[in-house]
C-alpha cells in the first residue's frame, strides 16, 4: 500500500511538472510574416527585429516566423494573403496592386519630399487622421515610404527630351509620371528589374537610391538623374490578419502597438541610411549622377503638376477626399522639412 501511494505521488508530481512545462508552449501565439525583400535587406532585418522585440516584451508568448523573398506570398499577393490568412502579418507595396488603395496613391505623386524619414512620418499621420476604408479588411500595424524616387538609366538623361520613348520600369500610379514625362512605362516588380535592365528589356527604372545597392541595379545602369520635380515615393504597409489581431489578448495588442510606433521611426531612418549606401555604391562603381539644372527641373515640375488635379478629380469621382488628403500631405511634409 505504501509503495502504491509513493508511485501515485511520483506520478502526480510528474504530471504537474509536465503541465508546467507544456503550458507556456501551448499558450504560445505564433505569427507568420510574409515579406518580399530578401533576408539581408535592411527592411527584412527591421521586420525580423520587430518580431523579436514583440517576443521579448511578451516574454516569449508571441513568436514571429519570417518568410523572406516572397516565398510565402509574392509581393503583389501579400495583401490578399493577409486577408485570407495565408500569412498572419505581411509587408509589401500598395502600388503593386494598382487601384486597390486609391486614396493612398497620393504618396506616388511628385510631392518633392527630401528624405524617407519625413514622408514616413507623413504617411502614418495620414493613416491616423483619415483612416482610409481601403484598409478596412486588415489591421494596419504601420506604414513607411521611401526617399526620393529617382531615374536610373543605361544612357544619360540630362533633359526632358532624352526621356522620350525610353522604356522605363515602373508600377502603380508612378507609371503616370513616366508617361507624362514622355517615357514608356513597363510594369514589373522589384525582383524582376535587375534582369530586365541587364537584358535590355527596359532601359531605365525609377526607385530611390537604395535600389542601386540593395537590388544591385548599380551593376546594370550607368546614370542616375536627380530631378526634384519628379520626386515621388511608394507606400509600404505592414498589416495583420484582422481575425488574428482580434484574437490576441488586449495586453499583447497594446505591446504590439507600442512597438509599431517605435518602428515607424526605425523604418523612416532606415530608408535614409540605405539611400546613402546606395548612392555611395553607385559612385564607387564609377556611375554618374546627373543633377538637373534649375531651369530644366522647372520644366519637369511644370509637366507633372497636372497630376495633382488628376488625382483630386479621380478621388472626387470615387467619393473620396482627395483634395483634403493632398493638402494634408503638402502641409505636413512642409512641417517635417522646413
Amino acid at each position: 500500500m505504501r509503495s502504491f501511494k509513493l508511485i501515485s505521488l511520483v506520478l502526480c508530481v510528474s504530471i504537474f511538472g509536465w503541465l508546467l512545462f507544456v503550458s507556456p508552449a501551448s499558450a504560445q501565439i505564433k505569427l507568420s510574416y510574409s515579406i518580399f525583400f530578401p533576408a539581408p535587406h535592411k527592411h527584412s532585418v527591421l521586420a525580423m527585429e520587430w518580431g523579436k522585440e514583440i517576443e521579448k516584451r511578451t516574454n516569449g508568448r508571441v513568436v514571429v516566423t519570417m518568410h523572406y523573398g516572397g516565398t510565402l506570398t509574392p509581393a503583389p499577393a501579400v495583401y490578399d494573403g493577409i486577408v485570407k490568412g495565408l500569412s498572419d502579418v505581411g509587408m509589401s507595396v500598395c502600388g503593386y496592386t494598382r487601384g486597390r488603395f486609391p486614396l493612398t496613391e497620393v504618396v506616388e505623386l511628385p510631392l518633392g519630399h527630401k528624405n524617407g524619414w519625413a514622408i514616413t512620418k507623413v504617411i502614418n499621420e495620414y493613416i491616423a487622421k483619415f483612416k482610409p476604408k481601403e484598409f478596412d479588411d486588415v489591421k494596419m500595424m504601420y506604414m513607411h515610404a521611401h526617399g526620393p524616387g529617382l531615374l536610373h538609366t543605361k544612357k544619360a538623361v540630362e533633359k526632358l527630351e532624352d526621356l522620350k520613348g525610353m522604356k522605363v520600369r515602373a508600377f502603380g500610379a508612378v507609371t503616370k509620371i513616366v508617361t507624362t514625362l514622355g517615357g514608356a512605362p513597363v510594369a514589373m516588380a522589384m525582383g524582376e528589374t535587375y534582369e530586365a535592365l541587364s537584358r535590355g528589356v527596359v532601359e531605365a527604372s525609377i526607385a530611390p537610391y537604395e535600389a542601386l545597392q540593395a537590388w544591385k541595379w548599380g551593376e546594370v545602369v550607368k546614370f542616375t538623374t536627380e530631378a526634384p520635380g519628379m520626386y515621388y515615393s511608394s507606400a509600404f504597409f505592414i498589416a495583420m490578419n484582422k481575425d488574428k489581431w482580434n484574437a490576441l489578448p488586449p495586453d499583447v495588442q497594446k505591446i504590439i502597438e507600442q512597438v509599431n510606433v517605435e518602428w515607424i521611426e526605425k523604418h523612416g531612418k532606415g530608408w535614409d541610411e540605405i539611400d546613402k549606401a546606395g548612392k555611395d555604391f553607385t559612385i564607387q562603381r564609377g556611375n554618374k549622377i546627373i543633377a538637373l539644372s534649375v531651369d530644366e527641373n522647372r520644366k519637369w515640375e511644370r509637366a507633372l503638376k497636372p497630376l495633382y488635379d488628376e488625382y483630386v478629380k479621380s478621388m472626387k469621382d470615387k467619393g473620396l477626399p482627395g483634395d483634403e488628403v493632398l493638402r494634408f500631405y503638402l502641409e505636413t511634409l512642409y512641417k517635417y522639412q522646413k
